[in-house]
C-alpha cells in the first residue's frame, strides 16, 4: 500500500500545477477581456482604462470557471507527465505501487479543486458578473439606441389596463432591474398607444417603478418625467425565470431559485441545468483526471507519444463540448436535466476506468 508521505507528495505536486495553471489562464483571459473591452468601450464618454480593468477583472471570474475542467485536464496531465520523466513513476511500481493507489492522490486533488471552483469561485464569479453588468451598463447609459437588435428578450405583460411589451438593452440584479428599458403600451387592438423609455426600471411589488422616463403618446407631444409607473401582475420568480441568466445566481442560491419558480408553475429548467452540472463539475475534474492518466502514464524510456498527449487534449476538448451540447437539451427539456447533467461525466469515467483496467490490469 502507497504510504502517507508519498500520496501527501503526489497531491501536493498536481495541487501546485493546477494552481499555476490557473493563475496563468486567470492572467490570460483578464489580459484578452480587458482589450477587447478597451476596443469597444474606449470610444464612450467618461471611459477610463482603469474603469475598464475594474469591469475586466470583475468579469474574469466567470470566464475562468467556464476553462476550470480545462485546467483539470492539463494539470493532471502535466503532473503525471512530470512524474514520468523524473522516473518517479518507475520507483513507485517497481515498489509494488499500483497505478489506482498513485492516481488516487491525483483524483482526490481534481475533486478538491472542482469542490473549491463551486463552493468559492462560483458565488464570486456570479457577483462579480453581475457588479461587472451594472457598472458597464452605468458607463454606456444613454449612450446606445434601446431598439438596437441587440436588445435584450423581450416580454409581454398583461393587466387590466392593456397589454405591455417590455424590452431592455442590459438585465440586471437577476431580472429585478432594467437599463435603458422600453416599455410599448398596447389597446385591445394591439395597436400602439404609448411608449415610454426609462434609464432605470426596476421590478416593485404590482409596479414597474421607471427613472428618468422620457414618454412618447401615439397622439401628441413627447415629455419626460423623473419616475413614473407601469401596473404589473409578473412576480420575481417569473421575471427572474424568464430574464435573468443563471450564471449570475450564486450556486447556494440556486436551490431556493427553483423551488419558489416550480410553485408558480415555472419549468426553471434553467436554473436546475446550472445546478446539476455544478454539483457535477467535480466529479467531471474527476473524469478529466482518468482522460489525462490514459495518455500520460507511458514509460519516460520509452517517448511520451505526441500523439497521444494530443489525444488526450482533443479527448477532454470532445468531453467539453458534448458536456455543453447535453447542457443545452437539459435547458430545452429534452432530456432531465440531471440527466443532461451526469451523463458526460459517467460516459469519461467508464472510459477512463476501461482503459486503465485493460492497460494496467489486462
Amino acid at each position: 500500500m502507497m504510504g502517507w508521505t508519498l500520496g501527501r507528495y503526489f497531491f501536493l505536486r498536481y495541487a501546485a500545477i493546477a494552481t499555476w495553471f490557473f493563475l496563468g489562464i486567470f492572467a490570460l483571459v483578464f489580459l484578452i477581456d480587458f482589450t477587447e473591452l478597451s476596443s469597444r468601450t474606449a470610444r464612450i464618454p467618461g471611459f477610463t482604462y482603469q474603469m475598464g480593468a475594474l469591469i475586466s477583472a470583475l468579469r474574469v471570474p466567470m470566464l475562468v470557471l467556464q476553462a476550470v475542467p480545462f485546467v483539470g485536464l492539463f494539470a493532471a496531465m502535466a503532473t503525471l507527465v512530470s512524474l514520468n520523466r523524473k522516473y518517479e513513476l518507475v520507483v513507485a511500481r517497481a515498489a509494488g505501487i499500483s497505478a489506482w493507489q498513485f492516481l488516487l492522490p491525483v483524483c482526490l486533488g481534481a475533486l478538491l479543486f472542482g469542490i473549491l471552483a463551486v463552493g468559492v469561485l462560483n458565488p464570486l464569479a456570479a457577483e462579480g458578473l453581475s457588479r461587472s453588468q451594472q457598472v458597464e451598463s452605468l458607463l454606456r447609459s444613454g449612450k446606445s439606441n434601446v431598439v438596437a437588435e441587440e436588445i435584450t428578450p423581450w416580454i409581454r405583460q398583461k393587466t387590466k389596463s392593456g397589454d405591455t411589451i417590455i424590452g431592455a438593452r442590459a438585465i440586471l440584479s437577476q431580472g429585478l432591474e432594467m437599463a435603458d428599458a422600453t416599455f410599448f403600451l398596447l389597446d385591445d387592438n394591439d395597436d400602439i398607444v404609448e411608449r415610454k423609455d426609462a434609464r432605470r426600471a426596476f421590478l416593485r411589488d404590482g409596479y414597474w417603478e421607471l427613472h428618468d422616463v422620457s414618454i412618447l403618446p401615439s397622439s401628441g407631444t413627447a415629455q419626460t418625467k423623473q419616475i413614473d409607473r407601469v401596473p404589473t401582475d409578473l412576480k420575481p420568480e417569473f421575471v427572474q425565470e424568464r430574464l435573468a441568466r443563471p450564471e449570475t445566481i450564486p450556486f447556494y442560491d440556486l436551490p431556493g431559485k427553483i423551488e419558489v419558480a416550480r410553485s408558480f408553475g415555472l419549468s426553471a429548467n434553467a436554473f436546475a441545468m446550472q445546478f446539476d452540472s455544478l454539483v457535477a463539475l467535480p466529479f467531471l475534474l474527476v473524469a478529466m483526471t482518468l482522460i489525462a492518466a490514459t495518455v500520460s502514464m507511458r514509460f519516460a524510456r520509452m517517448g511520451q507519444s505526441a500523439t497521444m498527449i494530443l489525444g488526450g487534449v482533443v479527448a477532454g476538448f470532445l468531453l467539453y463540448v458534448v458536456s455543453v451540447l447535453v447542457k443545452a437539451f437539459g435547458v430545452a427539456g429534452f432530456v432531465p436535466t440531471l440527466v443532461a447533467a451526469w451523463f458526460p461525466v459517467v460516459v469519461a469515467m467508464f472510459f477512463g476506468v476501461t482503459f486503465l483496467l485493460y492497460k494496467e490490469d489486462g
